[in-house]
């Protein structure tokens, strides 16, 4: 509801490809296609990431500027190259996502394969990243992901709830909510 109501209020609207602007395309019509390349050419991604934040950028430094795609902006997502470069070249500019349905959550639903015990969700590199659920001691979870490597840590308690509450770092409380997410990175 928080994206639709965005995307009626937003100065400009932007859209990576016809999908998402099919899928934009009943709260605005008027949402401007970018060039978002599916190729493993480095050097073109690239350029096409730099054009696209210099098109955006105006809008969002004079107004809100929403950036309307499927899935979910945070996974394995072109956002996030994009917003980079954004607050690279613009650090005035604030960046915020609207979380969406992932592919991971919609496959579930989709295959009706309810998930109710731990697994791995990887694009075939290396693992870089940990999340962990229903985080009660959360000091102590980040001392034993520090043996394998992790470096960085960020805590989410009661997200999108009354009294939610974030730690970074070595910030970590001793205990915390059912309602915890773990981030961890090496």
């Amino acid at each position: 509801m928080k994206a639709a109501r965005l995307l009626r209020e937003a100065d400009a609207v932007y859209v990576p490809g016809e999908m998402a602007y099919d899928l934009v395309a009943p709260y605005r019509s008027d949402a401007v296609t970018l060039d978002f390349p599916m190729t493993h050419d480095e050097a073109y991604i690239e350029r096409c990431m730099e054009e696209n934040a210099d098109r955006i950028a105006p809008s969002a430094l004079f107004g809100t500027a929403v950036f309307g795609i499927i899935g979910d902006p945070n996974f394995f997502s072109t956002f996030s190259r994009l917003t980079a470069i954004l607050q690279r070249k613009h650090p005035e500019i604030v960046c915020e996502t609207v979380p969406g349905i992932s592919s991971i959550t919609a496959f579930s639903s989709v295959a009706q394969i309810p998930v109710s015990s731990s697994f791995s969700v990887s694009d075939g590199s290396e693992e870089q990243v940990a999340i962990r659920l229903k985080v009660r001691r959360p000091r102590d979870l980040a001392d034993q992901l520090r043996q394998d490597g992790y470096t960085g840590f960020t805590l989410i308690e009661r997200m999108y709830m009354d009294g939610m509450a974030v730690f970074t770092g070595d910030d970590l409380p001793e205990e915390s909510s059912y309602f915890s997410i773990l981030y961890a990175r090496k």
